[in-house]
């Protein structure tokens, strides 16, 4: 007989603490890492100084899923990524049947939450609505309930896999009503139960079906974007935030806010808008030599190509890769999509023969924006809401699993640049 999330987690969290308990005594003395002047004063890039068991990045693969190169699961529905994520195995059909149950059990959003998206201003950014709804939900948390009641540490994990559910039940109705109100495209749409988590937040924005194209398109975005280890802006955020026993409400919302950040979330729009800067500056989709042309010119001016290089990856990202094909296997008459085709044909040459990127390869962001345009979002401001609905549950499982753990607080010790030179001299 299948069993719940909640009791396969159940299942595995004795040996999981016990697991820990054994590394920490036996190895707690270890060194696993060095920090350098140039990492502690650029952001801590590359410094081993957290625990993230739901994915890696490997320079040479790409993002890697529980054991499972991301190119091998691409196929799988977001609901199957979230049980993949927290229990490290892909769930059985009866499994996922259970799942997504019990996700519409608690898929109802609270009428006090469209008062509120509807009160912000009319110019709000979208992100700045989704953080607020997510933040309002606060008041459904059934961590800070237990917590405030009095519950044994071991415990912790119950209560943040409940919030955990009520948010990933509920963020992909909550975005697409950011839309509908944000946009005026006409009243919120309520789900239908019987559509899977991808093919429901597709119907409640209201797009067109394409013969059931946008909802494979969906499909694809969301289970790419899933999860990108533990130390991305967002998914540290949250680990921050949850580390003090915030609730999943708070720490998710604090994530997001991270994700909001130029810097990160940002990029799929700003790859897109190059590309259609291209095609306006050439009245269409360029030929290659046109593309060269450009991309020596952006480059020669000081600009970046946006959508090429990486802070990990020295390869395709494979997670590109993906939406190419599904771009070639359904849009490839696009215009858009065939210079941004183009553009992978062409900018990693032009990007070597410069020789100052360190990774002249496209990462996922230079070619999700194409898909999202041409099956109907065009606007800009959005793409950073479905990043964030997509990343809810990476953040989440990587806070389940944290609170089973009994993760510490996160508290590194910081020196001043004062200190930083009089060690250097020393």
């Amino acid at each position: 007989m299948a069993k719940t999330l909640k009791e396969t987690l159940a299942g595995m969290i004795p040996k999981l603490r016990e697991e820990r308990k054994t590394l920490i005594k036996e190895h707690g003395a270890d060194k696993i890492s060095e920090v350098s002047v140039a990492q502690a004063i650029g952001g801590m890039r590359g410094v081993k100084g957290m625990v993230c068991d739901t994915s890696v990045v490997e320079p040479d693969q790409g993002l890697i899923i529980r054991g499972k190169p991301i190119m091998k699961i691409k196929d799988k529905i977001p609901e199957e990524i979230f049980w993949l994520l927290i229990t490290g195995k892909l769930p059985t059909e009866d499994e996922l049947k259970l799942l997504q149950k019990e996700l519409n059990a608690f898929g109802e959003v609270p009428a006090y939450i469209w008062k509120v998206l509807k009160a912000m201003p009319k110019t709000s950014h979208p992100m700045a609505m989704l953080d607020t709804a997510i933040l309002a939900m606060e008041h459904e948390s059934s961590f800070r309930k237990r917590y405030t009641e009095g519950m044994k540490k071991e415990d912790y994990w119950e209560p943040a896999l409940e919030d955990a559910m009520k948010i990933i039940a509920t963020i992909h109705s909550i975005a697409a009503g950011v839309y509908r109100i944000r946009y005026k495209k006409g009243p919120i749409i309520e789900p239908k139960p019987k559509l899977d988590w991808s093919a429901n937040y597709t119907h409640m924005l209201g797009l067109p079906p394409k013969k059931g194209e946008t909802a494979k398109m969906m499909r694809l975005y969301l289970t790419l974007h899933t999860d990108h280890e533990g130390g991305n802006v967002s998914a540290n955020t949250c680990h921050t935030v949850g580390s003090a026993l915030s609730d999943p409400f708070y720490a998710v919302s604090a994530g997001l806010n991270g994700l909001a950040g130029p810097l990160h979330g940002l990029a799929n729009q700003e790859c897109l808008n190059w590309v259609l800067q291209t095609m306006e500056k050439f009245g269409g989709a360029p030929s290659e030599q046109e593309i060269r042309d450009y991309a020596w010119e952006t480059l020669n001016s000081g600009k970046v190509i946006p959508g090429y290089g990486h802070a990990v990856l020295r390869v395709t990202d494979p997670r590109f890769t993906a939406f190419n094909a599904f771009g070639r296997e359904y849009m490839k008459k696009d215009p858009v999509f065939q210079t941004v085709d183009r553009v992978f044909r062409i900018v990693p040459e032009v990007l070597k023969e410069h020789g100052k990127a360190k990774n002249p390869w496209p990462n996922v962001d230079a070619g999700s924006g194409a898909l999202l345009y041409y099956y109907g979002l065009k606007e800009f401001e959005y793409y950073t809401v479905l990043f964030s609905v997509s990343r809810s549950l990476g953040m989440l499982s990587q806070l389940v699993l944290n609170r089973a753990m009994g993760t510490a607080i996160t508290r590194p010790k910081s020196v001043s640049t004062e200190w930083l030179i009089n060690t250097v001299k020393k």
